[in-house]
């Protein structure tokens, strides 16, 4: 991609100068005045919102409200991962997961261990899992005799979710999900529950050896569709080769819902599934799982390839999917690990982050760098820099794809119930962000004269939640007349005036 020109540069300093400066009171001034109403509606001050709005088209300046001030992004973050993946990495970028051993194919059995070696692949579920385990079948083998050895080793640390705080008192839902090379099932539990007279059943899909539910489970009138309203973290113990789960808090009457949940290890949810599945295409296998790296030498048996990350990313930023976007951020950093044999995927990402912006020449000061997904608490970024990254974006090879990923306002997506009733719908497609004190949008607006803009809107405030509509009205506004405004009447004699 093109670093940004000279002339680009110093027109965005000029027109930035008094937005950005100025005092609080003046800048509260400059908002639109739904925009103001918002924000009092809300209960959240002026200096609570960062924005920058920059023109993608001739003729026109470029908008800010405290623009250069790291901001808690959210998944509004998944826009600077989704830009840099696809530049560096490109829309064809796949994961990959594969079936490897050393040991010789006898008479239907495999005479040592099987190595099941992840490659990062985002899609890697029970339906994928079967299909390698066909392929092995085709291969004649009936028996396993060895081990099965799990090999999460691309990433460093392999297991990057032991030993890290949970993120909120939800640690068993889907969006805390701390992903690794080998990610299957998504490291998600699948599971049924059912609620009848009798009060809450709850069984694996498909049935697993080893794992027994009891329920504490209240019946409530909760609606079916909000099962989780009343939801209370499960206790999980082992008794021998037995897994315990007792759930607790509340559940729907008369309600059946399919979900997955990570309630057990992921190294013992991979030896369960790998063992129902394996036994269900008639093989045999009496082993047990153990997590580390291949050996050398080992031949390739079976291996599949996820789709490509040009269309994950529809699903990634759409549904907001956190584990997937970690995952991608990871994959950056896989670039510069010959050099650095030891050196934290997660840091090699960041470091690639930035040398991105250094050669599209745009500053990192104030950027803090984490997990790429914005479900964080230490992640910051400026309102400039995001919007300047999807300015480069925009003029870049990989437009299309950026662009057909990002949720579209009041069609699907994060924003399917958002900015219906706006000039903005249908066209603007933004990222959104959410956190306890985050709500954000980042992405690209159309103006009522057709002219694009790139636009990073963010509130940081403890009264975060109420703050939608102080975004929406700010798309709204853009959407309508373009963020400086109505045009003013002409004074004069062509004008209003005397």
């Amino acid at each position: 991609m093109r670093a940004m020109s000279r002339p680009w540069l110093l027109a965005l300093a000029v027109g930035l100068t008094a937005a950005v400066t100025a005092p609080a009171s003046s800048a509260r001034d400059s908002l639109p005045p739904a925009v103001q109403a918002a924000l009092q509606q809300a209960g959240v001050p002026a200096d609570a919102l960062a924005v920058m709005a920059l023109p993608l088209a001739r003729w026109a300046r470029p908008w800010g409200h405290r623009a250069e001030v790291p901001m808690q992004p959210g998944s509004s973050m998944k826009v600077l991962t989704s830009i840099v993946a696809l530049d560096r990495l490109g829309p064809n970028h796949r994961g990959y997961t594969e079936l490897r051993s050393a040991a010789p194919i006898e008479a239907g059995v495999l005479r040592g261990d099987l190595v099941l070696k992840g490659g990062a692949d985002p899609e890697l579920g029970v339906p994928q899992l079967w299909a390698l385990l066909v392929d092995l079948r085709q291969l004649g083998v009936t028996t396993i005799e060895g081990r099965l050895v799990v090999d999460r080793t691309l990433f460093r640390p392999a297991r990057p979710d032991i030993g890290l705080p949970p993120f909120d008192d939800a640690p068993e839902f889907p969006y805390n999900v701390i992903p690794d090379a080998l990610q299957l099932a998504g490291s998600l539990l699948p599971l049924e529950l059912r609620s009848g007279a009798d009060g809450v059943r709850a069984s694996t899909v498909p049935p697993l050896d080893g794992i027994e539910f009891t329920s504490r489970m209240a019946l409530t009138d909760t609606p079916c569709r909000d099962w989780d309203d009343d939801w209370q973290p499960a206790r999980v113990a082992h008794e021998g080769e037995r897994t315990l789960i007792e759930l607790r808090g509340g559940f729907p009457k008369d309600c059946t819902r399919r979900t997955a949940l990570q309630l057990i290890d992921r190294q013992e949810l991979t030896e369960k599934l790998f063992r129902t599945v394996w036994r269900g295409l008639g093989g045999s296998w009496t082993g047990q799982a153990v997590a580390e790296a291949a050996t050398a030498g080992t031949r390739l048996l079976a291996r599949r390839d996820s789709r490509p990350w040009g269309e994950l990313l529809r699903h990634m930023n759409k549904a907001s999917d956190n584990a997937r976007t970690r995952m991608l951020y990871l994959s950056l950093g896989l670039a510069g690990t010959a050099g650095e044999p030891q050196a934290d995927t997660a840091e090699l990402a960041g470091r690639e982050v930035r040398r991105w912006l250094a050669e599209n020449g745009i500053p990192d000061a104030g950027l803090v760098l984490d997990n790429g997904s914005g479900l964080s608490r230490s992640e910051r970024i400026t309102p400039l820099q995001m919007a300047s990254m999807l300015k480069v974006a925009w003029r870049g090879r990989h437009a299309a794809e950026l662009l057909m990923s990002l949720p579209v306002a009041g069609v699907d997506g994060t924003l399917r119930n958002r900015l219906k009733d706006s000039p903005a719908t249908g066209w603007a497609r933004l990222k959104t962000g959410t956190l306890r004190n985050v709500v954000a949008l980042a992405g690209y607006v159309s103006d009522d004269d057709g002219r694009p803009w790139a636009v990073a809107m963010m509130v940081n405030h403890d009264n975060a939640n109420k703050a939608r509509p102080v975004l929406d009205a700010l798309v709204d506004a853009i959407a309508r007349h373009g963020p400086h405004g109505p045009p003013r009447p002409a004074v004069g004699p062509l004008g209003d005036g005397p």
